[in-house]
């Protein structure tokens, strides 16, 4: 039975006393969540490896004739010779790879792309300071052995600092911002006004400052303009403070379960990445210095992983054992991505082909190509920062969450897709949101509120909630399914597996259109790709031939989870 079908133990949060094993084998492939081992699951009995039985030899031949023929295709699509080329030649730069142009089109990963090495620069400059700081105060005895509460003010001060370089003089109108609300949650304190006016508050700064790009400041009034020579480097603050609003409802919300004793004891010892958000600090921990500190912290500033107040402090009180190894490993994987991802926009321009509709003439299995790498693409421009900014943060001695815990292509349950993508967000939305509103006692309205926030926290657009609402609508097949034919009481049924992996195919086509609505060809684009595969029997051709691909595509899942189970490992996704 594939290992996130299964029901979840009951103590899941709890960590285990030893350190967790090492994945070993292919489940080292993906990375590594320590808290994911249970040693429960080990201890399950589970069936006889799979990977050298005469069905899947058939699958792994299917693998080698369709994977090239996956690549080939929008390869080909690619080539100057090819009759679109001229429609989209335009957008395309000059590349690094073996002569060939590349397809920076995409604006979100083409800013971080051309701002790479300064923040690399920013990066060693914080480290640098961070670790002389370090050194310094602990010669003086000026910290604790146990803990690192003494680089407050260093990180208060470099914050300061990155932040009126970045914003300019829109750094007074954040700290603005910042103080309202941390006088909210003081004010409030334990009081229900808490958690009412903290997301009045930010769900109306929110919006405000996206329906006025971030308020200049002669709109407030004339005599404050010439305070709008001065933006910085990047003026648009406004466009990711998004991720710090996270933080805001994350501090008040934290400091209100702990006025109200809302929370797990304290042990006193080490704990685990899901107990740490849920142990409240003393009250004298909930500080504006250390406020500050934790909205602004350097590395994850900009885009985050998104991280708890009290797992901030947690680590900040007691420091979490981060190997050099662990880091050097992170680092060759962040390294791998990004040479993954240059080499896709090198060889193929799909997101030039997709943004200027340059696929007239396109079959259903071309079109279908361009939708699949483009969502490739969306993951990997996503993956590639977040890595590099945990990475920084690491090298601080600060262990955020791992935003994305599985490759795109590897997935095949709606829930455990939402589990795996931006899991750091994913956390932060159970813990602030879906537990609040009642979680499982009433799943279905949850969950359309959930995505609902989830769609109009990214973007105030029609095709970003058409996108919410499709994946509210795409998870009910999923939990019908689960509630009719229980992995519990079926699992070990021979026909659960195959059943199960028809299922998760059609999964997979929803998840699929959900997301190219939401991020890559909205309702349009997508109506137009779902003609061409309806319209003739080619296109019904190929989809059913796409649907027997994508069915070896989940045995092959349902088997690496089976694997990852046999080590302990439960991702639940």
């Amino acid at each position: 039975m594939p290992s996130d079908l299964r029901p979840s133990a009951a103590l899941e949060l709890d960590s285990p006393e030893q350190p967790p094993p090492k994945p070993k084998g292919l489940a080292r492939l993906t990375v590594d969540i320590p808290s994911s081992y249970s040693p429960n699951v080990k201890a399950a009995s589970h069936p006889p490896p799979r990977w050298r039985t005469p069905e899947f030899m058939v699958y792994y031949v299917v693998f080698i004739l369709i994977v090239p023929l996956m690549v080939w295709i929008p390869y080909r699509l690619s080539l100057p010779s090819h009759p679109n080329y001229p429609l989209y030649a335009a957008w395309l730069w000059p590349g690094w790879m073996f002569g060939r142009n590349v397809d920076i089109s995409d604006s979100q990963y083409r800013s971080f792309r051309t701002g790479l090495p300064s923040l690399v620069l920013l990066a060693s400059a914080f480290l640098g300071l961070k670790h002389s700081y370090t050194a310094f105060g602990r010669r003086a005895r000026l910290a604790a052995e146990t803990n690192n509460l003494f680089q407050v003010p260093f990180l208060v001060g470099f914050s300061i600092i990155m932040l009126f370089a970045l914003h300019g003089t829109s750094t007074f109108k954040i700290f603005l911002i910042l103080s309202i609300n941390y006088a909210i949650a003081k004010t409030c304190g334990a009081s229900k006004a808490n958690p009412v006016l903290t997301w009045a508050f930010n769900t109306f700064v929110l919006f405000a400052i996206e329906r006025n790009s971030g308020f200049r400041f002669d709109s407030l009034h004339p005599y404050l303009a010439p305070l709008d020579v001065w933006e910085g480097v990047y003026p648009r603050w406004y466009i990711s403070f998004n991720i710090s609003m996270l933080r805001l409802v994350s501090f008040n919300m934290d400091y209100y379960w702990a006025c109200n004793s809302v929370s797990l004891p304290d042990t006193g010892g080490a704990m685990s990445d899901k107990q740490r958000p849920r142990v409240s600090h003393a009250l004298e921990f909930y500080s504006f210095p250390a406020y500050i500190a934790y909205v602004l912290y350097p590395p994850l500033y900009i885009a985050g992983p998104i991280m708890t107040f009290n797992d901030f402090m947690w680590q900040l009180r007691r420091p979490v054992p981060i190997s050099f190894q662990s880091t050097l490993g992170y680092l060759a994987r962040f390294v791998f991505c990004i040479l993954t991802l240059e080499s896709i926009l090198h060889f193929m321009y799909v997101v030039a082909i997709k943004d200027t509709k340059a696929w007239i003439g396109y079959s259903a299995a071309e079109l279908c190509m361009v939708g699949f790498w483009n969502l490739i693409i969306v993951w990997l421009k996503l993956l590639v920062p977040w890595r590099f900014f945990r990475l920084w943060a690491l090298l601080g001695g600060i262990d955020p969450p791992e935003n994305m815990v599985r490759c795109m292509a590897n997935n095949y349950s709606t829930l455990g897709f939402w589990r795996a993508w931006h899991r750091s967000y994913n956390l932060w939305i159970t813990r602030y949101i879906y537990i609040p509103l009642g979680g499982m006692r009433n799943r279905i309205l949850t969950t359309v509120l959930v995505f609902t926030f989830v769609a109009l926290w990214h973007d105030l657009s029609f095709r970003l909630l058409a996108w919410g609402w499709l994946v509210s609508l795409f998870i009910l097949p999923e939990l019908a399914a689960r509630y009719l034919v229980p992995a519990s009481k079926f699992g070990d049924r021979p026909w659960y597996r195959h059943v199960a992996a028809i299922g998760a195919v059609f999964n997979v086509l929803m998840m699929m259109t959900a997301n190219l609505i939401g991020f890559v060809v909205g309702t349009d684009g997508m109506g137009y790709m779902l003609h061409q595969v309806f319209d003739s029997w080619e296109g019904i051709r190929f989809l059913l031939f796409a649907c027997a691909c994508l069915f070896v595509g989940v045995q092959v899942m349902f088997e690496y989870r089976e694997e990852e189970a046999r080590q302990g490992i439960h991702r639940r996704c």
